[in-house]
């Protein structure tokens, strides 16, 4: 059976249950939300998987298997961003089901439980927040979600209500961390690694910590023709000083990323000097005190950079999500899986969130990385071959045959 191909087509038809864009764009709790589940749960049925979606919208296949007391979940996202690829997060629930299937159709039968997740909203583009279904299965999610609206009104509450979960329930979903293996994630890799060591599959060691601040040089406005270039308290320069010393910075380090991806600038005007310019930094990092370290190292440059031109400056925390490293048990046998099917494979970590990241508050976790043409993810140019899928599949249940010794 050509795992990949089966994969590649299964993609192609679920890419349809799409708003009219370039891309893909289905949000979670929608008609295209709903039609993408009648897939979904038809690829589970073949499967050998009993479907049913809980008060979170997700979609859960689940087969019992040998004693019944242990279950190891499979999984990641059905919903995507507007305009994207056909590949992020759904590719996850496809090949869990194809991995399942072959193990399926060759008669073998784990001694645990086998659960395929198909989450309902981990992009968050909807609403202002992400991950409920994994949060409310790892019993950390927040109730003051429901009232957060869309751009239409439409409430998280009302949303579910709508489409047939039960929001009241949602605390009741948690489950018990004694009776889970652990989470295997597949997700493209979304970034160039794979490519550029000519590998079709990464085992992924964490997920990247991340922190976001907004920074503001305050310096003082004139026109643009009358004050002399040595007298002047320009913030833009300020700025410009700042993001080119923390770009050196981050260059030279082997374990952060750092991305200043918003800058405004105040009065914005052709003739006039900048009074003011505000902007965001993000920090990336598989290790919390080197993204912390880092930090305050960029509070450091914006206090040198400040004082050099005469500005002011804030600098200002307003989002910080720890790292969450990989389970060392599972990743030792998704490495040794990867050897035995694709005959070599790396490590590497992952600078974007997953549903894992939320998961690792239930249980042990594990990423799979698939290589993605040019790294592009979020676009509708993302693209995995059927080979590198076909060997995804495959990987994926020789690492469900080795939980079983």
């Amino acid at each position: 059976m050509n795992w990949g191909q089966l994969a590649q087509d299964r993609l192609s038809e679920i890419s349809k249950c799409s708003l009219e864009s370039s891309g893909v764009s289905r949000f979670p709790f929608t008609p295209e939300h709903s039609k993408a589940l009648a897939i979904i749960q038809d690829w589970m049925a073949k499967a050998g998987l009993g479907a049913s979606i809980d008060d979170a919208g997700t979609l859960i296949g689940h087969k019992k298997g040998g004693d019944g007391t242990k279950t190891l979940f499979v999984g990641s996202h059905q919903d995507s961003v507007r305009d994207g690829g056909k590949y992020d997060g759904i590719m996850g629930i496809v090949l869990a089901c194809l991995a399942v299937e072959k193990l399926h159709t060759e008669g073998f039968e784990t001694p645990f439980n086998i659960e395929v997740l198909a989450f309902a909203d981990e992009e968050g583009v909807r609403f202002p927040t992400a991950l409920l279904g994994p949060r409310t299965l790892a019993g950390t999610y927040d109730p003051a979600v429901l009232s957060m609206k869309d751009n239409d009104g439409i409430s998280l509450e009302d949303a579910l209500r709508d489409f047939g979960c039960g929001p009241d329930n949602l605390s009741n979903l948690a489950r018990n961390p004694d009776e889970i293996i652990g989470y295997l994630e597949v997700h493209i890799e979304q970034g160039p690694v794979l490519e550029i060591e000519n590998l079709a599959l990464g085992v992924v060691t964490g997920i990247c910590g991340i922190e976001r601040n907004t920074v503001n040089f305050c310096g003082e406005t004139g026109h643009a023709g009358t004050v002399p270039m040595g007298n002047r308290r320009d913030a833009l320069l300020a700025a410009s000083e700042f993001i080119h010393l923390i770009n050196h910075r981050a260059t030279k380090s082997n374990e952060v990323l750092a991305t200043v991806g918003s800058i405004s600038v105040y009065p914005n005007v052709v003739n006039a000097i900048p009074s003011k310019a505000s902007l965001t930094l993000e920090i990336r990092s598989i290790n919390d005190q080197a993204r912390e370290n880092f930090a305050a190292d960029a509070l450091n440059i914006a206090h040198e950079v400040a004082q050099k031109y005469s500005a002011d400056f804030s600098f200002l925390q307003t989002y910080n999500q720890a790292a969450v490293l990989c389970d060392p048990a599972l990743m030792s046998r998704l490495k040794k899986s990867t050897n035995n099917t694709a005959g070599k494979s790396i490590t590497l970590p992952s600078g974007a969130t997953h549903d894992a990241s939320a998961m690792a508050d239930l249980c042990p976790i594990s990423m799979l990385f698939v290589r993605c043409k040019k790294g592009i993810s979020h676009a509708p140019e993302e693209f995995a071959s059927s080979a590198d899928m076909h060997v995804a599949v495959e990987t994926i249940a020789e690492f469900l045959r080795s939980l079983t010794t």
